[in-house]
């Protein structure tokens, strides 16, 4: 296979237009999303939304494991240890401003995008791979699909959006996926609105053809969403997707987190005696996460209850940046990625120890609305 970072082609549709189809291309560490992936996707849906031959986008990972398993948290940690292209400049690192802008803005990008753009969410998707996922017109879920936001066992919080997008699950939901990184399946996924379709894995060949067969009338962006949906209606099959592990325990989970503060969230998770499998399995991954990221959790989600997407995206591009230079991320992936002793040295020992001046710290502007890189955000349309 080659050894470009995205690879890109286009499928010649019946009527004489094109499917842009685009495939991440680092199936050996699960298409993390570097810095080259998303500044040539971001280039090339550029270029496609203003080419009027090109009638819809197919986003895909490459390998038969993973959509994308996440950013390039590697990348992150050298850039802060001072062994990458940016050596010398530690935790000061332009890197990281670099690399979330242009995560970001790619995010957006899709979030407004003014064509069809389906994400074959089959696999792995987390992290940063839920953020190119979230936005699509048609996020596609199989059998295989495995979604989390596991960034609290790193020092991080859910970015990508999510401070906007947990907002809409029902309450405390997003507060709980947060804290707690639950792995989630497509059945989750569509119950959350995560997610618009279920596909079996072994439809996905078909369903290409019938993208190819369809008829885009006459280019409008109704025209190419009819187009789209018919082809869609005919391979969906949501009644094969598997049970889901949320709605059961919704009731469950907002007692948890329902009427309290970050801190007293944490203890009443882990707290919980229920035998739940997989309720046991997100309380240990909080006892493990990092208290200072359990309250940037609960923080953005506060900040962000009422706000744009484009507001939250500029949010989380200062809070994110400031996670690299004065958070816990270094720790966080040197435990669980460098070392893999899977025993994280954290700044406090739990949540209720985190002083507010601290979390205040983490909060505070890196820019002025007027200097903020992600200050255009806001124009796009189909947001929402």
């Amino acid at each position: 296979m080659t050894d470009l970072a995205v690879i890109f082609d286009e499928l010649p549709t019946r009527d004489g237009g094109r499917i842009g189809v685009a495939t991440l291309n680092a199936p050996k560490s699960l298409n993390a999303l570097s810095l080259e992936m998303a500044r040539q996707l971001d280039a090339k849906l550029d270029a496609w939304a203003v080419d009027r031959s090109v009638v819809a986008v197919w986003l895909e990972g490459a390998g038969d494991k993973a959509f994308c398993a996440g950013g390039d948290i590697v990348a992150l940690y050298r850039s802060m240890t001072e062994e990458g292209e940016n050596r010398g400049a530690g935790r000061d690192s332009v890197f990281a401003e670099t690399y979330f802008t242009t995560e970001y803005r790619l995010d957006y990008r899709i979030h407004s995008y003014p064509k069809p753009l389906l994400v074959w969410g089959d696999g792995i998707v987390m992290g940063g791979g839920l953020g190119l996922m979230s936005g699509a017109s048609q996020r596609l879920v199989t059998e295989t699909t495995r979604i989390a936001m596991p960034e609290i066992s790193i020092g991080l919080y859910p970015d990508i959006g999510a401070s906007w997008f947990l907002n809409r699950m029902p309450p405390g939901v997003g507060a709980y996926l947060g804290l707690t990184g639950a792995q989630l399946n497509a059945r989750d996924a569509l119950d959350l609105g995560m997610a618009d379709r279920f596909v079996p894995r072994e439809r996905r060949e078909a369903l290409l053809a019938a993208l190819v067969a369809a008829d885009y009338g006459s280019r409008s962006p109704g025209a190419l969403r009819a187009a789209v949906q018919e082809a869609l209606d005919e391979h969906e099959s949501r009644d094969a997707a598997p049970d889901g592990r949320v709605w059961p325990h919704l009731d469950h989970i907002q007692r948890l987190v329902g009427q309290v503060g970050a801190s007293s969230a944490v203890r009443r998770i882990l707290d919980d005696d229920s035998d739940a499998e997989w309720l046991a399995a997100n309380r240990e991954r909080l006892a493990v996460g990092s208290p200072l990221s359990a309250h940037l959790v609960w923080r953005m989600l506060e900040r962000h209850r009422h706000t744009s997407l484009a507001e939250a995206f500029r949010d989380e591009l200062s809070l994110s940046v400031q996670c690299c230079r004065q958070g816990d991320i270094a720790e966080g992936v040197r435990a669980l990625l460098i070392d893999k002793d899977k025993s994280p040295r954290w700044r406090h020992a739990d949540a209720a120890s985190v002083p507010e001046e601290d979390v205040q710290a983490m909060m505070t502007p890196l820019w002025s609305d007027e200097e903020n890189p992600l200050r255009d955000l806001g124009s796009g349309h189909r947001v929402g």
